[in-house]
């Protein structure tokens, strides 16, 4: 413990900096595997290598570290896990377009020389976002720190691939797929985003073979016409049901089509005739399969047109669709067009269109796994908390599909299949094969595809332990306590961790998932680069503090409901830290010359002691279940509420004059309370501000070594005290009461002021009695009376409210000039009356109310409340004062 008083500022950037430095030095984050402590751990949900610290970062590896320092605090061994993901696509693009800046491409390059350039690029910036997170103060276990693609884990994805073909559940074939023409690689169906754009609905003209008449078909898309292999109507339709087992001409191409039936046809949707592309639509393959259709495929893997598109071969799809919608109109096939809003897939990571087609694949068969990891949710063996995205979860793997997990891209694990040229056997196997064991030749290839980002971070609870090998942390850590997890990417990473997890650990690998929410702007609108309400999080470290950032995160970390964050929020959060540690200096400096600290009996003397001692007891409780259930906001605001104010505004303003009194016995008392409380707060408020707390506690008398080694709190039940909670709670709403009087009645601070108590009970009277010393300190009183209705006379010119059972008065004769205020008041309700009226004009006005943005509306609407709670309150000063007046010049 080093000496010395606190000083008046707290200098965040040199305290964060020097105290990780000092844990990370000593080991303090590092799990021992031998420990006979009870064991706890997480996986850090993986960043990409190519991250950046975002704010949802800041807000999820918050919350672990949280989880991760109380634990220490309580006991047990704690693992924490951190790493980062290859981020197959991602990745690539970035190097990519490094290299297309020197004028190449990776295909000049080829896959050795490329490969190496990525793996040059991941050993210069793969780090970034490590250094990030140690900024933000994450104690994870270092020395661990995994990489998707290192060696070990690059053995478990070659284990669990083979593993799995071996059991009949990954396997190659054609099926569709999407696929995305910018990246040049499928994706997984969760890897599609729908986005809701501005379309148009095309109604095209289909003419009978025979010449009697034509089906009219609706389409978004009219560029995939080419390669319609049928119409389809509902059979039950009788309005096409003449037409089915006929042929129509496909427009501007002439090729005869059937019309076919199935209930499949939404008959509300269009024109209730459905033009079938088989090749490029999910649902249309799938007509096509029943049907016996032809398969077409017209659009090819680059987003152009292929040969059999006839003369549209080479255009761009779009480019495509222009032509067409030409042709259509000229010819005389275009009927009508209509805007329409539809949803459209988007690549996750490239934002282009997706294009859905048959392709030759590696999938995995999920079916199968999916139920385990649905009975495991269902039987309780993991927990989803909020319990409402059990049901997300159980609607996805229960509609779950084969999941395809190859990509065309090089960065990544390629896939362990190698091809016979001779024979054409497939090989899967754990070693490189050098001969065909079917046939014995030696030329073989292996497939070019990599496995899928996600196939390898699903082993990642196992695989970072050290699976396949039997090691000391697989069997200490595993399964793991909890994962923490935004809710985006339930489907793309749990689901699969429960799957892989239960089929090769036999066992889940989480025991508890929480699921945070968004952050969002302080309006609750999705942050973008693009309306520039984007919160850097290292940023706001530099700007506010490590430790303002993340109690800020923590406050506002509502179960079930996005986290609303505003840099003014953040700051306020600073000034809270500013008060803690004020609080620090004035118990420090108090501390001083007092030497061994007394020992502080269960009720000691001084209901302010045995009030603040009572009260810590229930935060300590609070503290313990919030955490513990994952309520991280009420953690926070149990703790500001204590520490702001109770501890400080009032229990530290109460014994003040202990501290400069002349008897020894009564200031050691209030020393050894306030230090010990304090002491306790810190290790309270360690998780979620780690900087701040060791700061102080090096500070304190009587602590040794680091905060990170404190022990959490134990519940003292002997020192739980209702009667002074009950006696505090009066003597603080008598002092707010007063306090509230005089700020309405604009009574200036330093002005002291007569007040009268009436009290009914014997209780309040005696209580008020013994403490008017303290209440007159606080309230800044010149005289305080207490007593009976009848032996206390109510005063005259005097404002009053009721607190508990007490009618408070403070006496406002000579205090202020009726008049004068009167005036004051009503000059100020003028003002306040224009401005409320502008207001409400607006809000009446139609034209603004149609035209205006919504959160422009919203801050009309909070303005005009916030406008009218405030003239509510002042016509009622100015009628308190202008009936204080008439009492006064009547001289009563």
């Amino acid at each position: 413990m080093s000496e010395g008083i606190l000083p008046k500022a707290y200098a965040f950037h040199e305290v964060e900096s020097h105290w990780y430095a000092h844990w990370e030095e000593y080991g303090y984050f590092h799990a021992d595997v031998h420990s006979s402590r009870p064991p706890f751990s997480i996986v850090i949900p993986p960043p990409n290598v190519t991250g950046q610290l975002h704010i949802g970062h800041a807000l999820n590896d918050t919350i672990q570290d949280i989880l991760c320092r109380y634990k220490r605090l309580k006991g047990f061994e704690v693992l924490w896990i951190p790493g980062t993901d290859h981020a197959g696509i991602a990745t690539q693009n970035v190097v990519e377009r490094q290299i297309g800046q020197e004028g190449l491409s990776r295909h000049e390059l080829g896959r050795e020389a490329f490969l190496e350039k990525v793996w040059t690029w991941r050993e210069k910036y793969g780090g970034i976002i490590i250094n990030q997170l140690k900024r933000l103060g994450a104690s994870c276990d270092w020395d661990r720190e995994r990489f998707t693609m290192d060696e070990g884990l690059s053995r478990a994805v070659r284990h669990v691939f083979v593993r799995l073909y071996e059991e009949g559940l990954i396997y190659r074939g054609k099926r569709m797929i999407n696929w995305c023409p910018r990246c040049m690689t499928a994706l997984a169906n969760i890897e599609v985003e729908g986005e809701e754009v501005d379309s148009r609905l095309y109604h095209i003209r289909y003419p009978l073979a025979n010449g009697k008449g034509a089906l009219v078909v609706a389409t978004t898309r009219p560029e995939t016409m080419l390669g319609d292999t049928a119409v389809a109507v509902h059979p039950e339709d009788p309005r096409y049901a003449s037409f089915i087992g006929q042929k129509v001409i496909l427009p501007l191409v002439g090729r005869l089509i059937p019309v076919i039936g199935d209930a499949y046809v939404e008959r509300e949707f269009g024109t209730g005739a459905l033009k079938v592309t088989p090749s490029h639509d999910f649902n249309d393959f799938e007509l096509a399969r029943k049907h016996h259709l032809e398969l077409l495929q017209v659009i090819g893997e680059n987003g152009a047109m292929t040969e059999a598109a006839g003369v549209y071969a080479g255009l761009d799809r779009y480019a495509c669709r222009e032509r067409i919608l030409k042709d259509l109109e000229k010819e005389g096939f275009l009927v009508k067009v209509e805007n329409y809003k539809n949803r459209v897939g988007h690549c996750y990571r490239c934002k282009s269109v997706v294009e859905p087609m048959q392709s030759l694949q590696w999938f995995v068969s999920t079916k199968p796994l999916a139920e385990k990891a649905m009975e495991a949710v269902r039987e309780g063996k993991t927990r989803i908390v909020p319990a409402k995205w059990e049901k997300d979860y159980f609607i996805w793997l229960e509609n779950v599909e084969d999941w395809c997990v190859s990509r065309q891209i090089w960065w990544g694990h390629r896939i362990p299949a190698w091809y016979c040229s001779e024979c054409g056997k497939v090989i899967v196997a754990m070693d490189d094969p050098t001969v065909c064991p079917e046939c014995g030749g030696s030329r073989l290839e292996q497939d070019s595809d990599v496995l899928d980002t996600w196939f390898s971070s699903g082993l990642w609870p196992f695989s970072t332990l050290g699976w396949p090998e039997e090691t000391a942390e697989l069997r200490q850590f595993y399964p793991t306590s909890v994962l923490v997890t935004g809710f985006d990417i339930l489907f793309f990473w749990v689901a699969r961790m429960m799957m892989m997890g239960l089929h090769f650990m036999k066992d889940v690998p989480f025991r508890d998932v929480y699921v945070h929410a968004l952050v969002r702007d302080a309006q609750g609108h999705k942050m973008s680069k693009s309306k520039g309400n984007v919160i850097d999080p290292l940023v706001m470290m530099d700007e506010y503090g490590t430790d303002a950032l993340r109690f800020t995160l923590t406050a506002f970390a509502v179960q079930g409901r996005d986290v609303k964050l505003s840099e003014e929020r953040i700051e306020g959060y600073k000034h809270f830290i500013n008060k803690i540690w004020n609080a620090s200096r004035l118990v420090l400096m108090n501390l001083e010359e007092s030497g061994e600290l007394p020992e502080i009996p269960a009720k000691p003397a001084g209901l302010v002691h045995r009030w603040i001692l009572s009260r810590l007891q229930r935060v300590i409780n609070e503290v313990d279940a919030s955490i513990e259930n994952y309520h991280f906001n009420q953690y926070a605001q149990s703790l500001y509420q204590f520490i702001w104010h109770e501890y400080c505004d009032w229990y530290l303003e109460m014994i003040k004059p202990d501290f400069y009194g002349e008897d020894p016995s009564v200031k050691a008392l209030a020393q050894s309370v306030a230090a010990r409380v304090l002491e306790q707060i810190l290790v309270l408020l360690h998780p979620v501000m780690p900087f701040v707390t060791e700061e102080i506690w090096q500070k304190l008398p009587q602590t040794t070594g680091t905060i990170m080694k404190a022990s959490f709190p134990q519940f003292e039940a002997e020192r739980l005290d209702a009667e002074a909670e009950e006696q505090m709670d009066i003597i603080m709403n008598v002092v707010n009461g007063i306090r509230n009087i005089r700020g309405e009645m604009n009574v200036a601070p330093a002005t002291r002021v007569e007040v009268v108590c009436l009290c009914e009970r014997d209780f309040e009277k005696d209580l008020l009695l013994r403490h008017s010393g303290t209440v007159s300190d606080l309230a800044r009183l010149s005289r305080l009376e207490v007593g009976r209705s009848g032996e206390v006379k109510k005063p005259r010119l005097a404002a009053g409210m009721v607190a508990k059972h007490v009618e408070v008065y403070v006496v406002l004769k000579d205090i202020l000039d009726f008049e004068s205020e009167s005036k004051r008041l009503q000059k100020e309700i003028s003002k306040l009356e224009k401005e409320l009226g502008i207001t409400q004009k607006k809000l009446s006005n139609e034209d603004f109310l149609q035209k205006a943005p919504e959160d422009v509306i919203e801050k009309e609407r909070e303005k005009g409340a916030r406008l009218g709670e405030k003239m509510e309150k002042l016509r009622h000063h100015y009628e308190i004062i202008n009936t204080l007046k008439d009492s006064a010049s009547a001289g009563e």
